[in-house]
């Protein structure tokens, strides 16, 4: 299998762009090489338009529809499988927030379940409700903080902020578990490592890295579905982020030797089906599976905004209903994952013995951290 990535909306950690509030990342695969087999659609197309490359943004909705047209076709005869992945820039500076200062690794106050479970996603959600714009982007420029005892002040003040909010909360047990969690956070802000060392590791947290990671276990899942290996990743090239990108390759081939279990009710993932094959970075007029993939993106962008559409245009999309992947990190996303968690039924009487065991341990620890905290 090949695959060709590329990616729209990058404004790196300025998050807070009201003119690019997403990043998304497009990932064309094929069994074949496209820079092989659609080289000679792609050559008569450009001839056609007149133009030395296929670049969605320049010909426009208009000249595009004798792309589209072809590009259908093909996709069609060749089963090109696209996958289609957004990032929500504001609430990846939430979550982000949420991942490093509730991390139960960290945090003596938040119980483990509390974050190594499903649960979790119902604590993030309620920690989301107390952001707003401004506690936001204050929260994701003191992630970006180099200094560490600069960092550690921005943490506390943001704490502070977070739990005078706890109030708006609905039930008692959310304000008690956030405040403690926000509180210890606070007073052991050097425990919490929210800052970041430099600017190499500001990369690694941004959201074109948390795309990226996306695209890769994408990529893996489409291997196995197609029952082929993946024998070339091509990436679009530029400056700011293909070493990162190369950087979260390098370490999932690494994961592939390693084997990892998630706790009960967490989604898994097979690690050793991650491909193990160096990332190749080309410019997109190198690569025919690049051009294509910049047409297929920048439509699903447009059609994802709800933007003026050729049924041409529509058609290619459509064509993927059975094939590609879409898939997004926001708290939209997280919600529509996992509300079926408030419509489970009880456990039954057996399960709920042991869980009320674990669960009674569980809080007595928290309760003792706590106790030490305050005293």
């Amino acid at each position: 299998m090949y695959c060709f990535v590329d990616e729209s909306g990058n404004t790196g950690n300025h998050l807070f762009d009201l003119n690019q509030p997403y990043l998304y990342y497009g990932v064309l695969c094929c069994r074949r090489n496209l820079d092989i087999i659609a080289q000679p659609m792609v050559k008569r197309l450009r001839d056609e338009l007149g133009v030395d490359r296929l670049h969605a943004n320049e010909l426009g909705v208009g000249r595009l529809e004798l792309v589209y047209e072809q590009f259908s076709v093909f996709q069609k005869k060749n089963d090109v499988r696209m996958n289609f992945f957004m990032v929500d820039k504001k609430d990846h500076a939430v979550i982000s927030f949420f991942d490093q200062v509730f991390d139960s690794g960290m945090n003596d106050a938040v119980p483990w379940h509390h974050y190594w479970s499903p649960i979790r996603y119902v604590l993030l959600m309620k920690v989301a409700h107390l952001f707003d714009k401004e506690l936001a982007e204050n929260a994701w420029k003191a992630r970006l903080t180099q200094t560490a005892n600069e960092c550690e002040a921005k943490l506390a003040a943001i704490c502070d902020e977070l739990i005078e909010r706890t109030a708006a909360l609905p039930d008692a047990r959310s304000r008690q578990l956030i405040a403690d969690g926000l509180l210890w956070a606070k007073k052991n802000a050097d425990k919490i490592s929210y800052g970041v060392s430099n600017s190499e590791s500001a990369l690694q947290i941004s959201p074109n890295l948390v795309g990226f990671q996306q695209v890769l276990q994408s990529i893996a899942i489409r291997s196995v579905s197609m029952n082929c290996r993946v024998k070339s990743i091509t990436v679009d090239q530029q400056t700011e982020f293909n070493l990162a990108q190369k950087f979260i390759n390098d370490i999932y081939r690494r994961m592939r030797k390693i084997e990892h279990e998630m706790p009960p009710g967490m989604p898994d993932f097979d690690w050793s089906t991650m491909p193990d094959i160096d990332i190749k970075f080309k410019a997109g007029s190198d690569s025919v599976g690049l051009e294509m993939v910049d047409i297929y993106l920048w439509t699903l962008k447009r059609l994802e905004e709800d933007k003026s559409m050729s049924d041409a245009g529509r058609n290619l999309i459509y064509g993927q209903r059975h094939r590609g992947i879409r898939d997004e990190v926001s708290l939209r996303g997280i919600e529509n994952r996992w509300r079926f968690l408030l419509d489970l039924p009880e456990p039954d009487v057996e399960r709920m013995e042991i869980a009320k065991a674990y669960l009674d341990e569980a809080e007595a620890n928290r309760k003792r951290v706590v106790s030490e905290m305050n005293s």
